[in-house]
């Protein structure tokens, strides 16, 4: 052990330099998937596309792999913001050696608290502050990952699942009247979804479907 450290600090500062970067990128190459989920606007964006799906009665149309792969892009777009932020205060400056490497981690950790807060409803947030039995936050960034995270996290369920609603309400509409028609015409035995999955994808494209739930997705975080 003591001829590894003393072999450590024996690196020429280019080499400790280096060896910090490949940490660095391992770290977040590791945690990557679970911050993309957890700590950006993904979570959001992909259950309001897969609301859309259902709500059409489409099945697999369009695939997972397309849905998933939109849902990137546009996550990509929205924390674009945020991740310059991170780029500018944290790996840049810890890149050219001005800082070290807890002092980067909390810079980058200020861009990505004042995101999420400001889509973090205080009740959320409340619950986990009280039960970890911290103190009220006198700014954005004392806010401590672990309470603001989760309550993050449960926000945006609650946000995905009412755009949701909202997206099924004229779907459901057309079901009904498309029952109630074949009901009067003596058609029971004909499946209303057989008959209605033409009208309801009729309905989408007119109105642009697409660009209407995006649109929606990106005011939602203005």
């Amino acid at each position: 052990m003591n001829e590894f450290v003393h072999m450590f600090n024996s690196m020429a500062p280019e080499h400790v330099s280096t060896s910090v970067k490949l940490l660095l990128l391992l770290t977040v190459l590791s945690i990557a998937p679970g911050i993309l989920i957890m700590m950006t606007c993904f979570t959001r964006i992909v259950i309001v596309l897969s609301f859309v799906r259902t709500s059409l009665g489409t099945q697999q149309m369009p695939p997972n792999q397309v849905l998933i792969g939109l849902a990137l892009f546009l996550t990509f777009f929205i924390m674009a913001p945020t991740w310059k932020d991170i780029n500018d205060q944290a790996l840049q400056p810890l890149f050219a050696e001005k800082i070290d490497l807890d002092e980067a981690y909390e810079r980058a950790a200020i861009p990505l608290k004042q995101f999420m807060s400001k889509h973090t409803r205080q009740q959320d947030l409340a619950l986990f502050l009280s039960y970890s039995g911290a103190e009220q936050p006198k700014t954005v960034n004392d806010i401590p990952l672990t309470a603001l995270v989760p309550a993050f996290a449960i926000s945006e369920l609650k946000t995905a699942f009412q755009m949701g609603f909202m997206i099924f309400i004229p779907f459901l509409v057309i079901d009904m009247i498309v029952a109630s028609v074949l009901m009067s015409m003596g058609m029971m035995m004909l499946p209303p979804v057989m008959i209605s999955l033409p009208f309801k994808i009729l309905l989408f494209v007119l109105v642009d479907g697409w660009y209407l739930v995006v649109k929606s997705l990106l005011q939602s975080f203005q």
